[in-house]
């Protein structure tokens, strides 16, 4: 084919053909700038997107986790903190207990500690009732919002459970009448032994298990701040690397619409063999 041709323009051919295939490049570099991906969807590259959304829905679990255990460490907090304060409860009861033993006081001592005695049990009682978080308590066995916890602890649908105690058998029923039963009390390790002891077992058994939630909700994290990593190095895009592309395509660019201006001046220079 001659290349002296008004029909047929061959190096505009050429030019035009070099700048679609700039411009599809350069496109395809402002997507992943813009973006911040090197791959963000499907049509970038199936195999890797498909992995992607994967991970990523892996993520939104563990995340999803994390807020409910939030919620189970907010129950178990919250029953922890009334514990300590029964616990701290529990040793004012015993002093008061104590100077009830003591024979030598009259009549009007006796009665004040009595009264003290049964407002520190009444507090015992309210402290239990009301150790309540968004509607659960793990201080009551027989009600619609106690009961054991089982809550979720990975994104596969694993679950732990957090038993509760019944909190009726924390609470003292029993008020001394007199010096003997109050020594009776103390010496007999009944009742308000009994009670102490168990509010030590619940402190041990819900610190336990706030401490494994505390364990778990850290795990995920990192779980989750690892899985991102992952998913960076398989989708994110080198900025810096497609920052120095995005220039150069745009040199290569401006030089092909130039060039393709030059071809197409090739059939005027044509014109000009015929004055």
């Amino acid at each position: 084919m001659s290349f002296n041709s008004v029909n047929t323009n061959r190096q505009a051919v050429f030019a035009m053909q070099s700048l679609n295939l700039t411009n599809s490049e350069l496109g395809g570099v402002q997507k992943r700038v813009s973006t911040g991906y090197r791959v963000a969807d499907a049509r970038d590259d199936g195999g890797a997107f498909a992995v992607a959304q994967a991970v990523r829905s892996d993520v939104a679990g563990v995340t999803a986790v994390g807020e409910q255990l939030g919620g189970v460490k907010g129950v178990l907090q919250t029953t922890f903190a009334s514990l300590s304060v029964v616990s701290d409860t529990m040793k004012q009861l015993r002093a008061t207990l104590t100077r009830l033993a003591d024979g030598a006081i009259n009549g009007d001592q006796r009665a004040q500690y009595n009264t003290q005695y049964n407002l520190l049990r009444t507090q015992i009682s309210d402290f239990i009732d009301d150790a309540t978080y968004n509607g659960r308590t793990l201080l009551s066995t027989g009600t619609a919002t106690g009961g054991n916890i089982t809550g979720i602890r990975n994104e596969g649908g694993g679950t732990f459970t957090i038993n509760a105690t019944d909190g009726g058998t924390l609470k003292l029923t029993s008020t001394p009448a007199d010096a003997t039963s109050a020594q009776v009390m103390i010496a007999s390790g009944g009742e308000f032994d009994l009670i102490d002891g168990r509010i030590s077992t619940a402190l041990n058994q819900f610190g336990a298990s706030m401490q494994y939630v505390e364990n778990q909700i850290n795990y995920n994290a990192k779980k989750v701040d690892a899985m991102n990593d992952g998913l960076g190095a398989l989708v994110d895009a080198d900025l810096a690397k497609e920052s120095s592309k995005l220039q150069a395509l745009q040199t290569r660019q401006q030089l092909g619409i130039q060039t393709l201006g030059i071809a197409n001046q090739g059939p005027q220079v044509l014109l000009s063999l015929f004055r």
